[in-house]
Formats: C-alpha cells, sequence, structure tokens
C-alpha cells in the first residue's frame, strides 16, 4: 500500500502532545503511508481565537490550507482535534459567508497564496477506517492487545459539529480500531463529553471537575486504560491526578493515544511510541504478548 497525504501537525504535537506524533508518524510509516508535513505551516489560531475574531482566525488556518493546496494536496491529515476542528470551520465559513471568503481571498493575496477549496481537512481515524482500511491495520498486528480493556475518549471537537466521518453522539471508529487490534473495548457513555478543555486554566475548578468525571467513570466501568484522539484531553486526563486527588479522591487511570496502543499492537517499542512521557504508566496485562524480537538471520 502506497498512500500519500500532505501532514499538519500543529502547535501541540511539537510541545506538550509531541508523543502524539512519536506515535503517528511509525504507525503511519509502518503501515506504508507518506505524509508530508507542510512546509512553512503556522498555528491554526485553535479553538479560543475564534470567539475573539472569527475572520482572523479564518484568514490563520485558511494560510496553512493554501499552503497545503499549492502544494498539491488533495487531503490534509490534521491530528489535533482543535486544529481539525478549526481547518474545517473556516473551509466552511468560507463557503457560508461572502464577507469571510472576501476577507480571507485579499489577506491570503498578500501572501501571493491562493485557497479553492480543494484540499480536505482528514483526521487519522478517518485515514485509517476508510482509505487504509481494518483488514490492512490487522494485518500488521504481531502483539494483540488481548485482556486490555480500552475507554475510546473522542473528545468533543472531532465530531462536532462537523461528523464528516462519525456519528456526532456516538462515534465508533476508534472503538472498531481498537477491536481491531485485539483490545477489550468497554462501553463508554461519556466518550464525547468535554473533558474541560482550557477551563482548567481559567476556571480550574470547573475543568477539573470534568476530567474527573470522565477518569471516574472510565474506573467504574473496569478500563485498564483511556484511548484518546486529541493533545488537550490527553494532558488533561493525565496531568491534573494529584489536584483531582485532593477534591475528590483518586481516579489514577493512564490516558494514552490511539496511535500509540497501534504501534505497541505492531511490536514497535515503547520509548518510540512515546510512552514514557505518560505521568501515569500503562501497565498491559500478562495476557498481552511480550514484543516479538527480530528474527535471527539464517546462516549460510
Amino acid at each position: 500500500m502506497n498512500l500519500n497525504y500532505s501532514y499538519f501537525p500543529g502547535c501541540s504535537l511539537k510541545g506538550l502532545g509531541r508523543a502524539y506524533e512519536e506515535s503517528l508518524l511509525p504507525v503511519m510509516k509502518h503501515l506504508g503511508v507518506e505524509m508530508q508535513e507542510l512546509d512553512d505551516w503556522n498555528c491554526c489560531g485553535a479553538t479560543a481565537y475564534m470567539s475573539v475574531s472569527e475572520e482572523k482566525a479564518c484568514v490563520l488556518a485558511a494560510r496553512n490550507l493554501a499552503i497545503a493546496e499549492q502544494a498539491g494536496a488533495q487531503d490534509l491529515i490534521t491530528p489535533c482535534s482543535a486544529c481539525y476542528l478549526v481547518l474545517n470551520k473556516a473551509k466552511h465559513a468560507m463557503t457560508d459567508s461572502p464577507a469571510i471568503r472576501d476577507t480571507v481571498h485579499r489577506a491570503l493575496g498578500a501572501a501571493k497564496l491562493t485557497y479553492s477549496g480543494k484540499t480536505a481537512v482528514r483526521h487519522p481515524l478517518d485515514i485509517l477506517v476508510h482509505d487504509i482500511g481494518l483488514d490492512v491495520v490487522k494485518e500488521k498486528v504481531v502483539r494483540p492487545l488481548k485482556g486490555l480493556k480500552v475507554a475510546p475518549y473522542y473528545g468533543c471537537q472531532v465530531v462536532r459539529p462537523y461528523s464528516t466521518f462519525d456519528d456526532a453522539w456516538n462515534p465508533t471508529t476508534m472503538d472498531r480500531l481498537l477491536k481491531t487490534l485485539g483490545a477489550e473495548v468497554v462501553p463508554f457513555p461519556l466518550k464525547t463529553k468535554c473533558c474541560g478543555a482550557s477551563l482548567t486554566g481559567t476556571i480550574p475548578e470547573a475543568g477539573l471537575r470534568l476530567s474527573y468525571i470522565i477518569l471516574k467513570e472510565a474506573l467504574r466501568r473496569g478500563a485498564d486504560v483511556i484511548a484518546t484522539i486529541c493533545p488537550l484531553c490527553q494532558f488533561n486526563l493525565d496531568g491534573y491526578h494529584d489536584q483531582i486527588e485532593r477534591h475528590w479522591g483518586n481516579v489514577r487511570i493512564p490516558t494514552v493515544y490511539f496511535t500509540q496502543l497501534m504501534g505497541l499492537a505492531f511490536g514497535l517499542p515503547a520509548k518510540q511510541l512515546g510512552l514514557h512521557r505518560c505521568l501515569v504508566p500503562l501497565r498491559l496485562p500478562a495476557s498481552v504478548a511480550p514484543i516479538p524480537s527480530p528474527a535471527t538471520p539464517t546462516q549460510p
């Protein structure tokens, strides 16, 4: 299989969310997917900037779309949930609002860029399930995650308001992917509930309580680990256990990226997947086979 995409990492995957990129790149390469990082990409403005100035936020996001289109990209892989949402919002705003479209085109023109709207913004889950296919993923599994109980947590941004590749209220792409890896997916009704997002930095108690509710429910459901697709969700659910424990008690459970679980199932080394960055370490059950050793070359 030889699939080629442009790749917009966004700021998080170069900073606190670097474990996402560290696992995404080798997993995609293992599947034969080529991802070319956009040259000179800029911050998308994240979701907060939309409430400050929708037009300026769209200009920021559209510059990345224009660069991708200029590079000949039909599809742009965008793993960060906030980036995925903002880039899609910019595309929709340019279609729905002539005023925003004109502002964006004038701004892009000043930078000698154009954007016609052809480049699609795609999430890795969408690519994995609908372009690559779960049958191909299953062929790469050498270390099935048998006995690992996983709570799939999507967060609130990837499937709402644009449910372009999954259901807005009960997404299942990650569930199906995790089952393909051999994991046991626990029913998780809070899979699209907000984790607290930036509230943890503005109204801490409100944000922390939202994270606590998700962590507590995952434990109540018997999960060994939460799998997420969002850098901010991973940070919130992994990074505030001390504060949460002081308010509501111990709900420690590891939260990892779904790509890290994919890498483990493919037999890739844990450190190569950024698992050493987790504050609550992932402990695999004894039923998960050890990483297979490389085959010994046959002596002539």
